[in-house]
This record gives structure tokens, sequence and C-alpha cells, in this order.
């Protein structure tokens, strides 16, 4: 679950997604040995403070999941898992991790 840093660095999703994938290419394990987890789409908050990051968030996301196709490696997108976050907008609050355990539990099953 990597790229919410770069995006807040300023890098794009595309940019960003592309880093992922020269990590990704580096590692040594089989493709069904990696589960590649987009991070949840950031929400206004301390650190998020315009829609572009927000969009940017959503965008990289999608560019997570074809990038897992592309290399045949497992996908989940915790966008769809309804992680309540912080303050700043990018980080999990307490339940927020608890929900992200619970559901990363289903997925690893």
């Amino acid at each position: 679950m990597l790229g919410t840093n770069d995006l807040l660095q300023g890098c794009s999703p595309e940019d960003a997604a592309g880093k992922l994938e020269g990590f990704l290419s580096g590692l040594s394990l089989k493709p069904d040995q990696i589960l590649l987890i987009a991070p949840p789409p950031m929400a206004l908050g301390e650190w998020v403070s315009s829609q572009q990051l927000m969009d940017d968030s959503r965008t990289f996301a999608e560019y997570c999941d074809a990038l897992a196709q592309r290399l045949g490696i497992r996908f989940a997108d915790v966008g769809d898992w309804d992680i309540p976050l912080a303050y700043d907008g990018v980080h999990f609050t307490a339940q927020g991790h608890r929900t992200f355990a619970a559901k990363l539990l289903e997925v690893l099953k």
C-alpha cells in the first residue's frame, strides 16, 4: 500500500504508479506471492486541502489496478472498504485500522 506520500509530494498518479512498478519489478517473488493494495482515496483534512489530491488518489488506485493486471498479481482496492480516515485526510483512525485488518483477512483467505 504505497503511493500516497508520492502524491502528497507533488508526484502525478501516473508517475507514482511508475515508481511502484519499478519497485514491484525488483522483487524476487512469484506473482502469486504479491498482493498490491491501493490506498484509500484521500479526504479533505489537515494534509489534504485540494480536490485535485483527492481526485489524484482515486486515479492512482485505477493505475494500481491496471498495474496488477499487467504484472499478473493480486489486487485489492482499499477505497472499496469504507475505511474511516483521521483528521489529516490520509491515515486510518483506530476504527479504520480494525476495518482494514478485517477486510485484509477476508482477501487473504
